[in-house]
């Protein structure tokens, strides 16, 4: 291992916060001024370590008698061997220590789409979910018309936009160095947008041809689209690992519609969400041939025989009992 060497300071996250460059060893690091590379932390003495080559010719950090010592992997060690990756923390401080012939990594794709940021995907997202938020309040309300109503629809609807886009933004910000509230808002507004489509499509399709399953099972829809939404958020703030996101969903839609699925048995013995269709349209929507009061009177009939049965009563018996 040859010179010269970078004595790099790591943030939590892994980021590099400065770069030295010591062009020969031994490396002094400490507070104080005689030191090859100063670390201004309180928690580090003024001579605090040093870097060498031992006898097999490693790089090696030793301690030089200080009070907090050199913490290696949550442990406190007299020496550590170095190499590129090896990440050490004197006082409060991370370092790590790398030779100008360290090997770096091939350069990445780029993947995180930076026209999609900033304040046009941000105003786009508080759009989108403004137009939920009242689209939400009016299929909900059965009033007059008031405007505070609606506009405490929208206020709500905003905030929760910020907040939830602004939690995701303070996740980007500390592990992918930029907060992309912009990119965050797009894409809680677009998984909003979705939903309220995929609601009002499943009820359109379930009243139009009388297929309860769509209102039935539509919550698994919205858990998928939950799921898709929070992929979406993880590969803003680390596009590069897509494939384990992609995990990451798909066991969150599985536990969520599992979670339902549970929670519908308890509660009405069937996996349904509800026990009819509660979403009514206007006629002309409806496409399945109705089914008048004769008929359903006629079905009602041809049940009453197979229920006297079970109750163990003869077919006519009341009418000879009148």
């Amino acid at each position: 291992m040859s010179g010269p060497w970078f004595i790099e300071t790591l943030a939590r996250n892994g980021d590099v916060l400065q770069r030295s460059r010591v062009d020969a060893l031994p490396i002094r690091l400490g507070r104080g001024y005689d030191n090859d590379f100063i670390i201004d932390d309180d928690y580090v003495a003024a001579s605090h370590a040093r870097i060498e080559m031992d006898a097999a010719g490693r790089l090696v950090l030793r301690d030089q008698g200080s009070r907090n010592g050199i913490i290696h992997r949550g442990k406190r060690l007299p020496e550590v061997v170095l190499s590129g990756d090896t990440v050490v923390r004197i006082g409060h401080t991370s370092l790590r220590v790398r030779a100008a012939s360290f090997p770096v990594a091939p350069e990445l794709a780029d993947r995180t789409f930076h026209r999609w940021e900033g304040a046009l995907p941000g105003a786009a997202g508080v759009l989108l979910t403004g137009c939920f938020a009242l689209f939400a309040r009016w299929l909900s309300d059965t009033q007059y018309f008031e405007f505070v109503r609606y506009f405490e629809a929208l206020a709500w609807g905003v905030g929760a936009a910020l907040l939830w886009s602004g939690a995701w933004a303070f996740a980007n910000r500390l592990f992918g160095r930029h907060a992309r509230l912009g990119r965050h808002l797009f894409v809680f507004g677009c998984g909003l947008a979705a939903l309220a489509a995929t609601a009002l499509l499943a009820a359109t399709i379930a009243y139009a041809f009388s297929l309860e399953a769509f209102t039935h099972y539509a919550s698994h829809a919205a858990t998928l689209l939950v799921a898709g939404m929070i992929y979406f958020h993880l590969c803003t703030v680390k596009p590069q690992n897509r494939r384990r996101y992609r995990w990451i969903a798909a066991g969150m839609a599985v536990l969520g519609s599992s979670l339902i699925l549970i929670f519908n048995l308890q509660r009405s013995g069937r996996l349904a969400d509800e026990l009819y269709m509660a979403v009514l349209l206007p006629p002309e929507v409806r496409v399945s041939q109705d089914h008048g009061i004769d008929e359903f009177m006629r079905e009602v009939e041809g049940m009453k025989e197979s229920l006297d049965r079970g109750r163990g009563r003869k077919p006519g018996e009341d009418e000879l009992e009148d």
